[in-house]
């Protein structure tokens, strides 16, 4: 069915959204709520969309963080709804926290905390047994130490450089690195030949890549017996990219010195050479709040103006406005949909002012703005073009 601009746009919030964030929303023509009916978008953290029911109302998802393993995004394409993301917008908060793991492994400091918890007697005593058992948590320093980063996006880069000014030796490993973050990595970096040549030469490993089927338990048996004997490994990415019998194999055989990660699990709970952290990543103020005004101003921008940026399941399209008549059309990348457009606007009389068209695997995208008003039966004759997904009227408007 096409759709139609709403005099005031519907936001559902199904999870504690930064009010920093949700603030840019303009007053006038955006309502927002968590039991808002049908909603034109939704915004979300780490709710699990996979169980609810989307209405058909809904024109987006907006997600306040990168990961998007929490929305049936194949189940917005076939609705032709954008799946939009924060990348980058947690990097910081996510960087130091690899950071501070590094530490918290290589100077041992988890069992020294709870080593002094158990210390009894008076001040002079408790001094006596400290001094007595501190040589069970003698560490290492960070210089000279080598880090192998696996995925050299923001985060990976973030922490490709910070480490280097630790002094520490730093190579990285990411078949699909643009070349603009190229161009952000420190000169000191160093180009791994290949996974299994990161994994040899590295005393730490720190993977930070998407959940993919390509990468669910990429860090295996195999990959575990390349790597040197008494490696730190850090996963600040997702769960399932380690598999953990395989981690905890390597602890028994001293190949892994300690498993650091943000996903806590049973298997894991209560092992000594186990570092696991409460999802803490992106928890800070400031990374949540850098995470809801991005994807705030990014749904804004979609759905008064059609454009888009930073989606996991459409291209990225922008078009300035210089007339106030626009369709927005998403359909199947499959040939002359966008002629057939062209033909129904020309059979009206609609003379196209500008037009542009990306493609993004098997999806497209389409804005089109025109000189005149679109009739409601031009938009009904290109939401029944076969292959087409959602066909949407987007009229600029004085109101918001």
């Amino acid at each position: 069915m096409p759709e139609f601009q709403p005099n005031v746009f519907k936001i559902q919030t199904a999870n504690h959204i930064s009010p920093l964030g949700l603030s840019r929303f303009p007053v006038n023509c955006y309502q927002i709520g968590n039991d808002i009916a049908q909603p034109d978008a939704i915004l979300v953290r780490s709710f699990n969309l996979f169980n609810a029911n989307i209405p058909l109302s809904v024109k987006a998802i907006g997600r306040a963080g990168a990961g998007t393993n929490n929305i049936p995004v194949q189940t917005m394409n076939a609705r032709g709804v954008p799946v939009f993301n924060t990348p980058g917008a947690n990097a910081n908060a996510v960087k130091e926290l690899v950071l501070a793991s590094m530490f918290l492994a290589a100077r041992n400091i988890v069992p020294a905390l709870e080593f002094v918890k158990t210390l009894q007697g008076d001040d002079a005593t408790l001094n006596m047994r400290a001094e007595d058992g501190k040589k069970r948590y003698s560490g290492i320093e960070l210089p000279g130490r080598t880090l192998g980063i696996i995925g050299l996006g923001e985060i990976g880069r973030l922490v490709a450089n910070a480490s280097i000014k630790l002094g520490m030796k730093v190579i990285g490993y990411d078949p699909k690195i643009t070349v603009d973050s190229a161009w952000s990595l420190s000169a000191e970096v160093k180009k791994a030949n290949s996974l299994e040549d990161l994994l040899r030469r590295s005393d730490f490993i720190s993977v930070h890549i998407p959940l993919l089927d390509s990468t669910r338990h990429l860090i295996d048996e195999k990959s575990i017996q390349l790597m040197k004997q008494g490696v730190i490994t850090l996963n600040f990415s997702r769960g399932a990219i380690v598999d953990e019998d395989a981690i905890l194999n390597g602890i028994s055989t001293g190949k892994i010195r300690y498993y650091v990660c943000d996903f806590p699990s049973k298997k894991l709970q209560h092992h000594e050479s186990v570092i696991t952290l409460p999802h803490l990543g992106a928890s800070t103020q400031e990374a949540e709040e850098n995470c809801a005004v991005m994807v705030v101003n990014q749904l804004i921008d979609y759905l008064q103006n059609g454009n888009i940026t930073n989606t996991v399941n459409f291209p990225d399209t922008q078009m300035e406005r210089e007339c106030p008549y626009r369709v927005a059309v998403a359909n199947a990348n499959v040939p002359n949909i966008l002629g057939q457009i062209s033909t129904s606007m020309a059979k009206a009389g609609l003379n196209i002012h500008n037009m542009i068209n990306k493609s993004r695997g098997e999806m497209a995208y389409t804005l089109v703005d025109v000189d005149s008003p679109i009739p409601v039966e031009v938009l009904n004759e290109i939401s029944t073009i076969n292959g087409v997904l959602m066909a949407r009227y987007i009229p600029a408007s004085d109101f918001c």
